[in-house]
């Protein structure tokens, strides 16, 4: 009984200081759509990617395009460790073909931000020699060349796969009267 004393009095309550206002149904439109892109227009609310259409596929790390350019890139080698919440990738041993397997490398991806720079990613590689199956030697290779390339081409992937994301953003939108890349903060701020 007191539960529905206090549930009555909050709701006079709401309606009497005007937080809550109904709203005359002839004045607003039944499509939800129009609706929204009303509420856009006026900066009246947010839209948070997909949500509410039916779709219910959501993004977390596929939506972050460094990570998806990252494992484009190492698709050539079989992943041990892919921890998005962790930042972190790392790849099974691989050899040459040439040299039938006695040396082989690793390589570790640290990333240690989610937007497109050079400094984002740390890259580690490390080397396998082994004289025979039981005595191996390994070594961080010091070289920054490999990893200046590997580096390059994730990020001109990564930014590849962010054109692609602000375009889409662009097409989902339709008719948005405001500035799309003023915004595209907030988008992947909301969806990653």
């Amino acid at each position: 009984m007191k539960f529905i004393i206090i549930f009555i009095t909050i709701i006079s309550l709401l309606t009497s200081c005007g937080i809550y206002r109904p709203t005359d149904a002839r004045k607003v439109s039944p499509d939800a759509s129009k609706r929204v892109k009303k509420n856009l227009e006026e900066g009246r609310g947010f839209r948070i990617s997909n949500l509410g259409k039916g779709n219910t596929s959501f993004q977390f790390a596929s939506s972050n395009p460094i990570w998806r350019a990252t494992l484009e890139v190492l698709d050539f080698a079989p992943l041990i460790n892919a921890n998005y919440s962790g930042g972190i990738i790392i790849t099974d041993w691989v050899s040459n073909e040439e040299n039938n397997g006695n040396d082989s490398y690793k390589i570790t991806v640290r990333f240690l931000s989610n937007e497109i720079r050079s400094d984002a990613i740390k890259i580690i590689l490390h080397e396998k020699k082994c004289r025979n199956i039981t005595e191996c030697k390994i070594s961080e290779i010091k070289s920054d060349m490999v990893k200046n390339e590997l580096t390059k081409k994730i990020l001109r992937t990564a930014s590849l796969y962010e054109k692609q994301d602000l375009e889409k953003l662009k097409e989902d939108l339709g008719e948005y009267k405001g500035n799309i890349e003023d915004n595209w903060f907030f988008y992947k701020k909301l969806t990653t």
